[in-house]
């Protein structure tokens, strides 16, 4: 009966293992990760593995989530490009760029505004894979009052996926760059 915490404990194990994967958000399932690591060192140090249970501490948990941390942090942002001074309704902007903001952090995604001077200067980077998209006025289009409306382009399909059922689908669009590479060559 006195080892009864121990089949406790070491039920734990496989519970947080279970909620890491099973976790949406990543910043959550870095947590549980330490958890589990912290209960891993702690079974290993109740049968006698000190050193094992220090290894698991020190590096499978301390230096782990770390590591975890710093990736996921900067992975987890879209980087969109626009033209530095283009911005003539700037209400029009400032409300296309809150509402992208909301859509982003649903899914746990930061949106990290990057200015450039020109329109060459943009495409650019969004061939060179600098950004992730663009914002600009859109072009071609009729507009309904005579004030300039913005669209956003992504070359990243995943981000086109989660961005287009919650916006306008005149806001977004996709272009696949490979397709443009091979056409080019």
């Amino acid at each position: 009966m006195n080892d009864i915490y121990l089949y406790v404990i070491t039920a734990l194990l496989p519970l947080s293992a279970c909620l890491t994967v099973l976790q949406v958000n990543p910043y959550h399932a870095l947590v549980i990760r330490g958890i589990l690591g912290a209960i891993a060192a702690l079974v290993y140090a109740m049968f006698g593995a000190a050193d094992v249970a220090l290894t698991e501490a020190l590096v499978g948990t301390m230096l782990a989530i770390t590591l975890y941390g710093v990736a996921v942090r900067s992975s987890m942002v879209m980087r969109l490009g626009m033209i530095e001074k283009e911005t003539k309704n700037q209400d029009k902007f400032n409300q296309l760029i809150k509402h992208l903001r909301i859509i982003l952090n649903q899914s746990h995604l930061r949106l990290e505004l990057i200015f450039y001077e020109d329109k060459k200067e943009l495409d650019q980077a969004l061939k060179n894979q600098e950004i992730h998209g663009i914002c600009q006025e859109q072009i071609g289009q009729e507009q309904i009052d005579s004030e300039p409306g913005y669209e956003t382009v992504t070359r990243i399909q995943r981000l086109y996926e989660l961005i287009k059922p919650k916006l306008s689908s005149s806001l977004i669009t996709y272009i696949n760059l490979s397709d443009t590479k091979e056409k080019q060559s």
